[in-house]
């Protein structure tokens, strides 16, 4: 893998007239954690889902690793593997148990024997505190525990990047903290992390740098310490106050 785990240069994206993404450009390096943040509609969840393929990027370039995202379903398999994704819902199979939820996308995706992907599977379920409720449906779960089960289903694959999406917005408040304590826990493993996120105390405390995203463009990136408490773009400025007065 090259030195920098995900690069932008210059992305666009439309959706009809709507112009989504203006010619995004970002690195992001191996270990890197970045927190991606903005007003609603600002292009956030767009450009991590270009990163992992879900949406068409219309012009510009884009690379996990060594290789570039197009056309080539080869390259978006690599790519896939490389990097996990967890969505704002929880997208679990209901008629699967947390266990097969975890386990099938490895027998399916990898071709790993049952009993390997099952001890995998053990494993990154205890690593987010839910070995516990393995046999159980995602039914039978609280909303942070479905979203804990969805990052270690992510960690299964062994990816080397993990992008979140909003992992918390679709939770309850008491549950947010749960899903974060987790994603915390990788951050301190080292894993590459690009989240979109609403939560400025995971992103004070974790990320290495915050992106601010507004109207579609990058506007400006930093350590969090210079974006909350002396951002250069006025833009950036009043989320930052937004955000500061409504905590």
């Amino acid at each position: 893998m090259s030195r920098n785990a995900i690069e932008l240069q210059g992305v666009e994206k439309f959706y009809g007239g709507f112009h989504a993404l203006k010619r995004a450009s970002l690195s992001v390096s191996l270990g890197e954690r970045v927190v991606v943040c903005g007003p609603s509609g600002s292009g956030k969840s767009t450009i991590i889902r270009c990163i992992n393929r879900l949406e068409k990027h219309d012009g510009g370039r884009i690379f996990v690793g060594d290789v570039e995202l197009g056309d080539d379903l080869r390259n978006l398999d690599a790519v896939r593997r490389e990097a996990g994704m967890v969505f704002q819902q929880f997208n679990l199979f209901p008629h699967l148990t947390v266990m097969e939820n975890c386990a099938l996308p490895q027998i399916l995706s990898r071709g790993t024997r049952r009993k390997a992907a099952e001890e995998n599977a053990r494993a990154y379920l205890d690593r987010v505190h839910i070995l516990d409720q393995a046999e159980k449906y995602p039914g039978q779960l609280s909303g942070g525990q479905k979203q804990r089960v969805a990052i270690a289903r992510a960690l299964c694959m062994r990816p080397k990047i993990m992008l979140f999406d909003e992992p918390t917005s679709a939770l309850d408040p008491e549950m947010i903290h749960e899903v974060l304590d987790a994603m915390t826990e990788l951050a301190e493993g080292g894993m590459t992390m690009m989240v979109v996120t609403h939560e400025m105390g995971f992103a004070r405390s974790v990320a290495d740098r915050v992106v601010y995203m507004e109207a579609g463009e990058i506007v400006e990136t930093g350590p969090p310490k210079e974006m909350f408490g002396n951002a250069r773009d006025p833009r950036t400025q009043r989320f930052m106050s937004t955000i500061a007065a409504s905590a």
